[in-house]
């Protein structure tokens, strides 16, 4: 079934609807849609807002799977439950654990494609990256997925459902008899930044980042999410509207001539474009600060130059600067800046008045850092033809 999203795309998504006597899955349901799917399936309409909280919170508070386990509800509609739905979430093909604590997610979603999910550890949080679409469509010339062709967006309950995954190999779910807030949240937070372009995909990651922000389910705040995007202008102002999470934004280039190289959907929607869009996206959202994200590539985005040519361009947006070391993959066309270099780019814009945190590279020993995800089955089809991708 072909999709054409609002903002430019025809892009592959698996329809919500099921065929006749398939039992329709519940994770990735908006509350709307949940209620609905159960009046539906014959919850006397009075009920089913109470029956929706109900679901909802043993779904997404508790981490259930099973009907037959949701005690508040009585068992002969509990089995109705089960004939009608089920609870289903991408699975773990294989988990690749870095020397840093960093772990990698090979997850299998319908029709068997695969994306890569990441979560980074650290003292006082723990970050899940994740992604919104099979490949990429965007062709970044640095980014190692930009390699990967686009296959399709992924629904809701498959965004959502990397959320899920990521709780359960964390063992963050609460135990019994335990309130939600009692736990330690080992997943704080949650980045946008996998694979693919999120707002080339809206609605889904508008509704999914909605079940995650719920306060009776995962109970991420917006404050938690920040979505990254390369710079799809025309659906900035709607993600401020409609989810209202943080914003970074993939810039890596002070010149639209370097830019339209490294980002080429900068030929679409170039910097001063792009810079309009920012401008007003604090101010919709209530957000603190936009991140803008550089990827420091030797010899090309990273002179001095470029670091005054960048503070330029941001005057007057609230930001912060993250400098991201380049890191390399196989076959890439950059090298990464000198540890030198990239201290001597921060500075300027430190000076300048702006945050620029230079990023640890995490998960590099196992491909999990920022630009090198693809998927292992992609790379196992590039290098063996016809071969399927091992589980490790």
């Amino acid at each position: 079934m072909t999709v054409t999203t609002p903002i430019t795309q025809d892009v592959l998504t698996i329809p919500r609807k099921v065929e006749a006597g398939e039992r329709l899955n519940l994770v990735g349901l908006t509350r709307d849609g949940l209620r609905e799917a159960l009046i539906a399936a014959g919850t006397p309409e009075k009920q089913a807002k109470m029956r929706t909280g109900q679901l909802w919170q043993w779904i997404y508070q508790k981490g259930v799977r099973d009907f037959g386990e949701m005690t508040n509800l009585a068992k002969a509609y509990r089995a109705e439950l089960a004939e009608h739905f089920t609870i289903e979430i991408p699975e773990i093909v294989s988990r690749q654990v870095s020397s840093d604590g960093t772990r990698k997610y090979l997850v299998r979603i319908a029709g068997g494609h695969e994306v890569e999910t990441v979560y980074i550890p650290e003292e006082s949080r723990g970050t899940l990256c994740i992604s919104s679409q099979v490949g990429c469509t965007l062709t970044c010339s640095f980014c190692h997925t930009g390699t990967q062709r686009l296959v399709r967006n992924l629904t809701p309950g498959e965004i959502v459902g990397q959320i899920m995954l990521a709780r359960d190999d964390l063992g963050e779910w609460p135990e019994p008899g335990r309130q939600p807030k009692d736990e330690q949240r080992l997943l704080s937070n949650v980045v946008l930044m996998g694979m693919g372009e999120p707002l080339y995909n809206f609605e889904n990651v508008r509704d999914a980042m909605k079940i995650a922000m719920d306060g009776e389910g995962i109970s991420l705040s917006r404050r938690r999410i920040t979505l990254s995007t390369s710079g799809v202008v025309p659906a900035i102002a709607r993600t401020a509207e409609e989810i209202g999470c943080l914003l970074a934004v993939s810039f890596h280039a002070t010149t639209d001539e370097v830019r339209d190289t490294l980002v080429p959907i900068n030929k679409k929607w170039n910097i001063g474009e792009l810079l309009a869009a920012l401008k007003a996206y604090p101010k919709l959202s209530n957000s603190e600060r936009i991140t803008f994200e550089y990827v420091m590539l030797d010899g090309v985005n990273d002179s001095d130059e470029d670091a005054r040519r960048l503070v330029k361009l941001i005057e007057g947006i609230p930001a912060k600067i993250n400098l991201i070391p380049f890191n390399p993959w196989p076959g890439a066309p950059y090298g990464r800046s000198s540890n030198n270099r990239i201290r001597a780019f921060a500075d300027i814009v430190y000076k300048a008045g702006y945050a620029s945190p230079i990023r640890t590279p995490r998960g590099e020993d196992i491909m999990a850092a920022c630009g090198q995800l693809k998927s292992a089955s992609e790379r196992a089809k590039r290098a063996r033809p016809g071969a399927e991708a091992a589980a490790s």
